[in-house]
């Protein structure tokens, strides 16, 4: 008794048919031969039962193996036309949902535009779009197009160049029909029809989906999900090429984006995209442009998640033996990890990969593949989709199966390495910082940042930094090729966020720092007014009395004179940038009181302050506010 899952598609008409079933035996799905023959081949004949009545169709289905030359195979209009009886069109059929004389494009029309179109009596049925020769009885049939959930319908465009007329294009398995018309409403209502029967079709699901659905089904089974595998190769790993979708993609004439051929044509397309990263010597950009594809064309996620099924699939299921070893063989691994952190599969196919991944890791516990295939799993659970395709170093992390390493400029602290994997998120990344900084019992509020020179914007805490740094990737190409690039680079960076709570400061702390980066618009420095004592400093607003942070002379570790116009001063471990038009009066004050004995410094030590060549440009904020006796305002600048 052969298999469910050996049955191919169920091809619906009127009158019903009987269908044979037919395994897939041991050979390929796909095969050698001509290049005019690209997916399922359906031999249709309708028999003639005893006695002269009509009888139900007799269909038999099979592999699509291209043997056999062009004329011993049907041709696409012969194919459809055998559906349905040789008879003109009827006045009284129940199923007629649309009827009238428009014009058709000749076949091959599109490239000969100088043909004319022809006149023809169109009848639209639930089942059919046929053409006729006139409205009579008697008509000879033109043409037909059976109508199935793949089917899908374009238009109505207007043709000005060409014949001026109004068209709505019909697309079946092999062949499109253009309806024409010389009014709009006329086309529209054509095209609203069509629609509405192709929507109201069952969907046709391809043999790969019913395999799918007996492995399922036998799951509990081990024996028969191997027997499913050794007997449909359409499951397993092949060298071959693929020539049809495993999935039911709609059939189309128009591209689904710009670039792009008709969804089933890139399906065919990734499959031998998949098959050249066997040997590629710089898998990464093709992995990502893959990931791209897929991105782009949502309708190709599940295709190419069953199709990496396939490939990292053995005669029995699982991976044999040797392809722990081979190079090539990892590669599809590595995708398929990329893919589990960027997309998340359909339901039938979520639940076949992911027994997949579980009879790997059965039958081969302690090799690198069921390492890719635990990975993978987890990813599964915790992939939410994604804004951007990973960037080439995640790629490159991922394809180790390792964390990413970033960078994270924190004011008075530098750069801090952070290590995410394709789910961290920015707030998951700055809570770790303000972890480390020692911040957690601060009253302010911390977010990370993307930052180029005067340029910032806060990052929502639910996104993705990997979708950051790839977008920083994708600016960095842009610009590597402009005349002009600028001269610094996007950055993240650990910012205050939210209303400002200054009280109770720790001046050793890593806190205050960021006061001086705190911004309230459009990345203007915040004017502060700095007061010098006999025994400390300290900032205030201007027009406030009382200071928000004060710090004593024997806690100031380093005082630098960066230039006529900033001032660096360094605070425990933190530094602050300081900006104001009297800087050296400041370091004179500064001096004069460092210059007596401190229990914090000791009378020997060298005087912090000292000058360094002017290296910063003039005063961008000349209008500050002068100095009043032994305070000043100043503004700040970036760390």
């Amino acid at each position: 008794m052969p298999l469910p899952g050996g049955l191919w598609w169920l091809l619906c008409c009127r009158r019903g048919f009987t269908l044979l079933h037919r395994d897939y035996g041991d050979g390929e799905l796909s095969g050698d031969g001509d290049e005019d023959e690209d997916e399922e081949t359906f031999e249709l004949r309708t028999p003639s039962p005893a006695g002269g009545g009509r009888g139900p169709l007799d269909v038999t289905l099979t592999q699509p193996m291209r043997s056999g030359p062009v004329s011993d195979r049907l041709q696409s209009w012969e194919e459809t036309r055998s559906l349905i009886p040789e008879k003109g069109p009827s006045e009284d059929d129940p199923d007629v949902v649309m009827k009238g004389w428009l014009y058709r494009e000749p076949r091959g029309g599109g490239a000969r535009p100088w043909l004319p179109p022809r006149r023809a009596w169109f009848v639209l049925t639930r089942d059919s779009l046929d053409q006729f020769s006139s409205s009579g009885k008697g008509a000879r049939r033109l043409g037909s197009l059976v109508l199935t959930s793949l089917c899908s319908v374009s238009g109505p465009e207007r043709r000005p160049k060409e014949t001026g007329l109004w068209s709505v294009t019909v697309s079946g398995r092999k062949h499109s029909v253009r309806l024409c018309s010389p009014r709009q409403s006329e086309a529209e209502r054509w095209g609203v029809a069509l629609r509405e029967v192709i929507a109201s079709k069952a969907p046709l699901e391809t043999p790969t989906q019913l395999l799918l659905r007996d492995i399922q089904e036998s799951r509990g089974d081990p024996e028969a999900v191997a027997l499913i595998y050794r007997r449909n190769p359409i499951l397993r790993h092949t060298s071959g090429a693929l020539y049809a979708p495993l999935l039911p993609l709609p059939y189309g004439v128009s591209t689904p984006g710009p670039g792009y051929a008709p969804l089933r044509e890139e399906a065919v397309r990734l499959f031998l995209a998949l098959q050249a990263l066997e040997g590629a010597r710089r898998p990464g950009p093709l992995m990502q442009g893959v990931l791209q594809t897929c991105r782009d064309l949502p309708a190709l996620r599940d295709e190419l998640f069953l199709q990496l099924a396939k490939q990292t699939s053995g005669p029995a299921g699982p991976p044999g033996p040797p392809a722990t070893q081979d190079p090539a063989t990892l590669r599809y691994w590595q995708l398929l990890t990329c893919m589990s952190c960027t997309f998340r599969p359909g339901g039938a196919v979520r639940g076949h990969l992911l027994g997949h991944l579980e009879r790997t890791e059965q039958a081969l516990p302690d090799s690198e593949l069921a390492e890719y295939a635990r990975f993978i799993r987890r990813a599964l659970g915790r992939t939410r989709g994604r804004e951007l395709v990973p960037s080439l170093a995640e790629i490159s992390a991922l394809s180790r199966r390792q964390e990413l390493l970033c960078t994270v400029h924190c004011p008075g602290a530098g750069a801090c390495p952070v290590a995410i994997d394709s789910h961290t998120t920015a707030g998951e990344v700055a809570r770790e910082l303000v972890g480390r900084l020692g911040l957690t019992r601060s009253r302010n509020t911390f977010a990370l940042y993307e930052q180029r020179g005067a340029q910032e914007r806060a990052l929502a805490g639910g996104t993705l930094v990997a979708d950051v740094l790839t977008r920083f990737e994708n600016l960095a190409a842009e610009e590597a090729g402009l005349e002009d690039p600028p001269d610094t680079g996007w950055r993240l960076c650990l910012r205050l966020h939210g209303p400002l709570h200054p009280e109770g400061l720790s001046p050793d702390g890593h806190e205050l720092p960021f006061l001086f980066e705190q911004e309230p618009g459009g990345g203007a420095p915040q004017k502060l007014c700095l007061g010098l004592g006999a025994k400390a400093m300290s900032l205030s607003r201007p027009g406030e009395t009382e200071p928000i942070h004060s710090v004593s002379y024997g806690r100031v570790a380093a005082c630098q004179l960066m230039g006529p116009h900033t001032l660096a001063l360094r605070v425990g471990e933190s530094q602050l940038l300081l900006q104001s038009p009297q800087v050296e009066e400041i370091v004179q004050l500064v001096n004069a009181y460092l210059a007596n004995p401190s229990p914090e410094r000791p009378s020997s030590s060298p005087p912090p302050c000292q000058d360094l060549p002017d290296t910063s440009p003039p005063s961008q904020h000349p209008g500050l506010d002068e100095p009043q006796g032994q305070s000043g305002c100043l503004g700040q600048l970036q760390d």
